[in-house]
């Protein structure tokens, strides 16, 4: 045993630098909060910005400056001006969850390396699957991301409708499977469906109306057109929401074609499926418990830090047969549906323990912690649309069902391809400042800007002071 070995490891010396690593994020978090940090994130060219940690690494190591550096020098979620990407403000406990998984390092892929985070993991599916109303023959099972989330999806309907062992088998000459997606889907199910070998093919994408729902007066149309060029539809993508827009599919006449013509229906829910668990925005997921899987990301909307998803199947034993391959020094026959061998069930092997997140946080707060978190960011999205609407400046493409804005300043004189370029050039402006982070979007050949209403403390304010500030920057250019 070396001495350098000996000092890593060394318990004492751990507790030292987690108190301290405790101090600097909690002192940050509180600095966010009450917005003596100025900063959401600290603007840098990528290129500039590797040299200086390069450089950082030959540098003499002192533990408290190393870590505030690291926290002042990236992004800043908590931040009330953070108004960006769709990756959650997180309850702060759900960090001391990820300090435990570093810490202990119990890869769960069978029972015996993740005892706790097994058990745990599906207590919270099962909670998750019946708060949106599924039955008690539902279950569901975390992984690592919604891309992965909706791969595993996918990969069960391809098992189940296609007619054969897929998993076994393999592809087919002369069968064709497709997948209809909508138009407005997240990258990663075309991504999913063309991993699965389909190619573009696989995927029949389904028009949006003009408020940017799948347009389910033509499916009957698609599905027939598929049929003609020798695709066999095995199933159904539903948005609830949409990454774009933040707009929901409706997912009961989604559900009415998939039960007519016997096909897969998944509903990708990684952003806005959460919303079935709350009352005052239930309504948007009608539908949701008629669904054949869905995926919900805890990471979104539910406070919980990345990447925590969870896959749900309406039926338990069709989530059992989609991996069908057998690893003899891993899982015995007896094992092969047993659910606390989670390696039967997801890509992943060696797994995080990402439902102890979950799981201190529904018991330290109880569920209404996640009904809070939404409803409040949910909220501020119908805030925000209604400063926007109130200023003749901005231009509000469609009414918002979640806290998911876009809108675009609008300069007369301009034709579109020109306020385009201003909108592009006002938004790289905003971020190089730093004082706000927002992100941008375009849809019918109009770039808007697009805010996530991540933060519960975001509020009315900072929302006007971001028109105001969007108004500013546009003026200099």
């Amino acid at each position: 045993m070396t001495d350098l070995l000996k000092r890593a490891y060394d318990p004492e010396h751990f507790r030292e630098q987690a108190h301290k690593l405790a101090d600097l994020l909690a002192d940050h978090l509180a600095a966010c909060a009450d917005q003596t940090e100025t900063t959401v994130l600290p603007w840098m060219e990528p290129d500039e910005r590797l040299a200086k940690w390069q450089s950082e690494l030959d540098s003499e190591f002192d533990f408290t400056c190393f870590w505030q550096q690291a926290i002042d020098d990236t992004i800043h979620l908590h931040h009330p001006k953070y108004m960006g990407h769709q990756v959650s403000a997180t309850i702060p406990l759900s960090g001391l969850g990820d300090m435990i998984n570093g810490a202990l390092n119990n890869g769960s892929a069978i029972y015996e390396m993740g005892p706790v985070s097994t058990a745990m993991e599906r207590i919270v599916t099962d909670w998750l699957a019946r708060a949106i109303g599924y039955g008690p023959e539902s279950s569901g099972v975390l992984t690592s991301g919604g891309s992965l989330g909706n791969l595993t999806a996918i990969l069960a309907a391809r098992q189940h409708k296609s007619g054969f062992n897929y998993w076994n088998e393999g592809n087919k000459p002369g069968f064709h499977p497709a997948v209809m997606v909508s138009e407005e889907s997240h990258y990663s199910i075309a991504r999913a469906i063309q991993i699965m070998g389909w190619g573009d093919r696989g995927i029949v994408r389904v028009p949006s109306t003009p408020d940017h729902k799948m347009d389910v007066s033509m499916l009957e149309g698609l599905f027939r057109k598929a049929g003609q060029k020798g695709l066999t539809i095995l199933a159904l993508v539903g948005n609830a929401c949409s990454t774009s827009t933040g707009i929901y599919d409706n997912l009961e006449s989604q559900a009415d074609f998939c039960e007519e013509h016997n096909i897969w229906f998944h509903i990708d829910g990684a952003h806005g499926g959460a919303a079935a668990i709350t009352p005052d925005y239930r309504h948007l997921t009608k539908g949701i418990e008629r669904a054949d899987s869905v995926v919900i990301d805890f990471h979104k909307m539910l406070g919980v830090s990345a990447l925590t998803t969870a896959v749900l199947f309406r039926e338990s034993a069709r989530s059992y047969d989609t991996f069908n391959q057998k690893a003899a020094y891993i899982l015995h026959d007896v094992e092969r549906e047993l659910w606390y061998n989670s390696a039967v069930r997801t890509l992943e092997c060696t797994k995080n323990m990402m439902g102890i997140k979950v799981y201190a946080i529904l018991k330290t707060y109880g569920p209404q912690i996640f009904v809070d978190y939404l409803s409040s960011c949910y909220a501020l999205g119908k805030s925000f649309a209604g400063l926007i609407k109130s200023d003749p400046d901005f231009d509000l493409p469609y009414e918002p069902e979640s806290n998911i804005v876009c809108f675009r300043l609008i300069r007369k004189g301009l034709d579109t391809h020109e306020n385009n370029t201003l909108i592009a050039r006002v938004r790289q402006r905003i971020i190089e400042d730093g004082r706000f982070y927002i992100v941008q979007t375009a849809f019918d050949g109009v770039t808007y800007l697009r805010t996530s209403l991540m933060n519960p403390f975001t509020t009315i304010d900072d929302m006007r002071e971001l028109l105001h500030e969007v108004k500013r920057v546009a003026a200099k250019i």
